[in-house]
């Protein structure tokens, strides 16, 4: 929505009853499939380190900043580094059986404007393409929107394809590349930007309910509807 203001010039909508939002905080959030446990190096290391060598190829790591690392004391290292803080706030994915199979966190915490980045990613090859990889990204969206965020944003590097075609199967829209936005690894990165806003959120939300619910699972646990056709009709064509 836009405005005119006394000049007659655009301004963007008023917001009288805002109000940010408090940082999220390093607490346990619970799924049907999996919960987020706030990371810790030695409750979460090891089962962490175990999970991700089944990346024989260290392929899982191209697109983050850090990693793959030489052994489980390099990894140990890195993990006390990150566990603990409140931006990035990390969290471990834990499966049914109890397992830490993957990482999660929220990062670019601005709660002045109502913003909130999830980033951080890495699931181990037990945790990718499972309805626990899913719930716990729907976890941190369902926990940003219920403390009041106005807007979640997922980047990515631009070559990173799994994780675009990931953005918008969640239902995050589509907002631009930034060109030479940094250099990681040594090596210039495109950053592609998506976004998801509150106003986004109930049709998004009932989208998710509907995918995670056990009936659209078979008795294989085959999806009976794809989440990608639930969530593409609800994406925002932006500019």
């Amino acid at each position: 929505m836009t405005c005119t203001n006394a000049l007659g010039q655009p301004v963007g909508a008023p917001l009288p009853d805002w109000t940010p939002p408090p940082p999220p905080a390093a607490t346990l959030l619970f799924g049907r499939y999996c919960r987020l446990d706030p990371l810790d190096a030695n409750r979460h290391g090891a089962a962490l380190y175990a999970a991700f060598t089944a990346d024989r190829t260290g392929a899982n790591w191209t697109y983050l900043p850090y990693g793959p690392f030489a052994n489980e004391a390099a990894f140990s290292a890195w993990i006390a580094s990150v566990a603990g803080g409140s931006d990035p706030l990390f969290f471990a994915v834990i499966d049914g059986q109890g397992q830490a199979v993957g990482i999660v966190s929220y990062l670019r915490i601005t709660p002045a404007h109502g913003c909130i980045e999830i980033g951080h990613l890495h699931f181990s090859e037990a945790l990718k393409h499972t309805p626990a990889a899913t719930e716990a990204l729907w976890l941190l969206l369902r926990e940003a929107f219920a403390l009041g965020y106005r807007r979640v944003e997922w980047k990515c590097n631009a070559l990173n394809a799994p994780s675009r075609r990931a953005a918008q199967r969640l239902g995050f829209s589509f907002e631009g590349v930034f060109r030479q936005a940094n250099v990681s690894k040594g090596r210039n990165r495109d950053t592609a930007w998506y976004g998801m806003i509150d106003a986004d959120w109930p049709a998004l939300a009932a989208a998710f309910d509907t995918w995670l619910a056990p009936g659209n699972f078979d008795a294989a646990g085959h999806q009976r509807a794809s989440l990608s056709a639930l969530t593409r009709p609800l994406l925002v064509a932006v500019g």
